[in-house]
């Protein structure tokens, strides 16, 4: 297959369509998360569908101070890249094509959800981000399109702007995917030096330690519903094995059994990110947070349902984001 690279709107739309169209929305620089979303967007299609995968990278979502400028910019890799993994066009436009009046005087507010978390630390990224989405979607005018799960809250952000205003698309989400130390995969981990690499992998591995911890505990209350409230309980959950959980089993044996504990999620979470703000170089945290992944507002200790732990961090000059989802009340955590 070779991948056809189109740099207008005017270019796109004269191709024949024949099958379903689906689109892959990135800036460029693409990897193997990017490679995964295009494969999983030929799975929907199928043969006779179409892949697009749009490049651009878009002024709005840069706030003062950010890395406009040194984003990578790698177009013929990633015509590469697209092509191995199945995409049929690429579509890189320029500024002047996207936005032809210059920066729109009408954009898309993103509404409280998007001034929490990531719209906190970065005012105005997510209006700029759904803007050019919208913009994109009414350019490539596709069946599906399909985004990232590490981007948690602009994927959310997204399908709501999709539901509110009536899009009419199918927006997929496609779990992170992952080195084999754990860091997900960015455009921004070739900004991190060896040393500064080594921090960055705090951010996973303070999530799995987050999880590891739900688990433990959605563990003893499903072991809780099945024993008495007698000592034989107490007995019964510290055989378990699990150190940490074990140490608590007293104290959730006497316990209803229930939804797990957020605070002890986020707790275990933050003692791993604590370690590393003391290494060299350290990890400057911007925000740990357990989110309902409907509204991105903080669960509450009795919460049940799906929920995400979602991190940010400096090392260096590079931020970065991670999260995974987890399941409360449902006795063990989301994969």
């Amino acid at each position: 297959m070779t991948t056809t690279l189109l740099r207008t709107a005017d270019e796109l739309h004269a191709r024949t369509r024949a099958g379903r169209r689906a689109v892959v929305m990135t800036m460029g620089a693409l990897h193997e998360g990017h490679a995964t979303l295009v494969r999983t967007a030929r799975e929907i299609v199928g043969p006779d569908g179409e892949v697009v995968v749009t490049v651009f990278v878009n002024p709005l979502q840069f706030g003062k101070g950010e890395d406009l400028d040194r984003y990578p910019r790698t177009l013929d890799a990633d015509l590469k890249i697209a092509e191995l993994a199945g995409a049929d066009a690429v579509f890189a436009p320029s500024v002047e094509e996207v936005y032809p009046g210059g920066e729109p005087q009408v954009r898309i507010s993103a509404g409280p959800m998007g001034e929490r978390l990531e719209g906190a630390v970065r005012p105005g990224h997510f209006d700029g981000m759904l803007t050019v989405v919208a913009k994109l979607l009414h350019l490539t005018r596709p069946d599906a399109a399909l985004f990232g799960q590490k981007d948690a809250q602009q994927l959310a952000l997204i399908r709501r702007m999709v539901r509110d205003l009536n899009f009419g698309i199918d927006i997929v989400g496609v779990p992170t995917v992952r080195e084999a130390d754990g860091l997900a995969l960015s455009s921004r981990n070739r900004y991190l030096s060896p040393q500064e690499r080594r921090t960055a992998l705090a951010l996973s591995q303070a999530l799995f330690a987050g999880r590891d911890r739900h688990a433990a505990q959605e563990a003893l209350r499903a072991r809780a519903r099945e024993v008495p409230a007698t000592h034989a309980r107490a007995e019964a959950l510290s055989a378990i094995g699990e150190s940490r959980a074990a140490a608590d089993a007293h104290a959730v044996a006497k316990a209803v059994p229930g939804p797990g504990n957020p605070a002890s999620v986020r707790a275990a979470a933050r003692l791993v990110l604590d370690d590393a703000a003391r290494l060299d170089p350290p990890l400057a945290l911007d925000y740990l947070a357990l989110v309902d992944p409907s509204d991105f507002t903080d669960v509450d200790e009795d919460f049940t349902g799906e929920a995400v732990l979602a991190v940010a961090a400096r090392v260096g000059t590079t931020r970065l984001i991670d999260n995974i989802p987890l399941a409360f009340g449902t006795f063990g955590a989301a994969s």
